[in-house]
């Protein structure tokens, strides 16, 4: 959808995908800095402690995620052998990227409202679909990335649960098996009427209504042409 879009509505294109950038080098600078502050320095010397999309974005995943809409970024390499607590330190490191997005999301969602109240700007501008379109995507991938499979960073969530239980061998068969069940729910959303991941989109968008105030769905529809 976003290529086509480059093709009928251009800026509408490049807003879209610069929220897009945003959201998942702030995600990754997040992981990045947060293994930092827990005494692990890996990701600062493979270059990820920046916030250089350049530095993120893997060209083969951003390719994949504009023209099907399914993709990835550079995974941020952390050493748990630095780390005081593996475990805990490891799951603090994971979830620094979706409540980074939920930061930028409750930012961009602010800034919508008080743009909107004061008469700053209007809601049909590209400024008003940027903020939009930056809440919603910070939303997507904060809760896409809370799947509890790995490699996503839900599956650290998995990890400290299944430790704690006594059940550790079902954090190991996600390890080795996550890759697989995630190629294979994407196929099933590509490749059949059933979108394994709808339930992404109806969290994301009753997030991104109670956030600004009003139908993210309907403004999107108004900047969409639909």
């Amino acid at each position: 959808m976003l290529l086509q879009l480059f093709f009928t509505t251009p800026m509408l294109a490049f807003v879209w995908l610069t929220a897009l950038i945003i959201a998942l080098t702030v995600h990754e600078f997040a992981h990045a800095i947060v293994g930092k502050w827990r005494g692990d320095d890996t990701a600062e010397k493979f270059g990820r402690l920046s916030l250089n999309p350049l530095s993120h974005i893997d060209p083969l995943g951003f390719l994949m995620l504009v023209t099907i809409g399914f993709g990835w970024a550079k995974p941020v390499p952390f050493d748990p052998r630095n780390l005081k607590s593996p475990l805990k330190d490891g799951l603090l490191i994971a979830l620094a990227g979706p409540i980074a997005n939920l930061i930028m999301a409750t930012i961009a969602a602010m800034l919508f409202r008080i743009f909107l109240e004061t008469e700053i700007v209007r809601m049909d501008t590209m400024l008003g679909a940027f903020l939009v379109l930056s809440v919603l995507v910070n939303l997507l991938l904060l809760v896409f990335n809370l799947i509890p499979v790995h490699p996503l960073d839900g599956s650290k969530l998995v990890d400290v649960i299944t430790y704690r239980t006594g059940y550790e061998w079902i954090a190991r068969w996600l390890q080795i098996n996550g890759s697989r069940i995630m190629l294979v729910l994407v196929m099933i959303a590509l490749m059949t009427p059933y979108d394994p991941f709808y339930f992404i989109q109806i969290a994301s968008f009753l997030g991104c209504d109670h956030l600004i105030g009003s139908s993210c769905g309907g403004l999107l529809g108004m900047y969409f042409g639909g």
